[in-house]
């Protein structure tokens, strides 16, 4: 037992595990610090897949560890504002160890590259707790390889012949790598709207606070006035950018009321219902009259936790002052703008197939990307809007407090 053990402090394992982990870690760091270069992304992840494949269950376990430090060591950061900040050390650690575990279940089950190849490629298909924000695919993002599931099953197996042919036959693993370039060029026709997208950086400290509530609405208003006089025909806020109930605030309904007879407009806020609980809700008040869509996919853990009621009840109890979870809509809504549809998506929902049912061609996604700065957790989010839009040949319109703002293109 004691050498079973041992072997997962052997230090040459770890450092290979630690190199491999940055190199399929890279691709985020380098779009954070706007250093992306096509040719270097296509390198580090040829170089990160090819030394992990064929690798011992040691090498996958710390490989999946440090990717999970390096892609979510900011999930973390959340905790601070519910006064848990004693948890994040233990968060980031639990977080990277499922990961771990995780890649270590590839390295047991797959004793060669042939069964591990396959395993690998399914890992972009296993959330754990709901969270889905590991696809592999994403890696490809700004690399010369194209992000399909066909493309990503290719490269692999390209790597697993290079690796495991004799010196005679190497040449053949250039046929399923040369597959994996095919991409194609997208035909995309934009909306005839102005939309205005308002960069905004709210601390998530004062997001909630009620003594820049009036403060927050106010700079909402003069946003609205502003694309008025420029003319806009939409303006879209982030999430939670009303920080109320925004259904019971009747003078503040009537007020956008008013302005949307100017100008569309599309805004996060809360909504609470007496007979069923909090909404996470996105508004839209078009022409005099409002609609509202509700958020269906909650992140876990943040807004519900994925355990059954019993466990649900002693974690608010003990960790969130008895707090109840978000409740959810059951399908996506969309808001029909000038005759125009678009797919109502609410932060971590717009990274979630179920938002893409029925192919929908214009979508509006709002983030309030604040409860996690300053961390690459706005980068991430950004990559992976980016591989769903180009996925299913979708227009992302997403607007993020604290996060990358704009348009999405395919």
């Amino acid at each position: 037992m004691k050498k079973n053990l041992e072997i997962y402090f052997t230090r040459i394992y770890i450092i290979k595990a630690f190199v491999i982990a940055l190199l399929l870690s890279a691709f985020i760091y380098l779009e954070y610090f706007e250093l992306t270069l096509l040719i270097l992304n296509s390198l580090l992840a040829f170089a990160g897949f090819y030394l992990l494949l064929g690798e011992n269950r040691v090498v996958w376990f710390w490989s999946g560890l440090f990717m999970g430090l390096l892609w979510f060591y900011w999930i973390s950061f959340s905790f601070v504002y519910y006064d848990l900040s004693f948890l994040i050390p233990f968060i980031i650690f639990g977080v990277a160890f499922v990961y771990g575990i995780l890649f270590w279940l590839i390295g047991r089950i797959g004793s060669t590259m042939y069964l591990q190849a396959p395993l690998l490629f399914g890992v972009s298909f296993v959330d754990p707790f709901g969270f889905n924000w590991l696809k592999l695919e994403v890696i490809f993002i700004d690399t010369y390889f194209s992000t399909t599931h066909l493309a990503f099953g290719l490269f692999l197996s390209g790597i697993t012949l290079l690796k495991a042919l004799p010196k005679w036959f190497k040449a053949a693993a250039l046929i399923p790598l040369l597959g994996a370039l095919y991409q194609t060029t997208p035909t995309v026709t934009l909306p005839k709207m102005d939309i205005a997208i308002p960069s905004m950086n709210i601390p998530q400290s004062q997001r909630w606070d009620e003594k820049y509530q009036q403060e927050a609405i106010d700079l909402n208003f003069s946003l609205i006035e502003h694309a008025i006089a420029q003319n806009k025909e939409l303006i879209i806020f982030p999430e939670s950018a009303f920080p109320l109930y925004l259904n019971r605030a009747p003078r503040l309904i009537e007020a956008l009321k008013v302005y949307s007879q100017k100008i569309t407009i599309v805004t996060g806020s809360l909504t609470y219902e007496e007979d069923q609980g909090f909404f996470n809700s996105s508004y839209l008040f078009q022409k005099g009259e409002m609609q509202i869509a509700h958020k269906i996919i909650l992140v876990p853990f943040g807004e519900e936790i994925p355990f059954p009621s019993f466990m649900v009840e002693l974690i608010n109890k003990l960790f969130f002052d008895g707090a109840k979870d978000y409740q959810k809509a059951k399908e996506p809504q969309d808001f029909v703008i000038n005759g125009i549809s678009f797919r109502s998506a609410i932060c971590y929902e717009g990274t979630n197939p179920k938002l893409f049912e029925g192919n929908p061609k214009q979508m509006i996604v709002i983030s309030n990307n604040a409860w996690f700065s300053p961390s690459i957790e706005q980068t991430l989010q950004y990559l992976l809007l980016r591989l769903y839009a180009k996925k299913y040949q979708t227009v992302i319109y997403h607007s993020a407090n604290s996060g990358k703002s704009g348009v999405i293109l395919p």
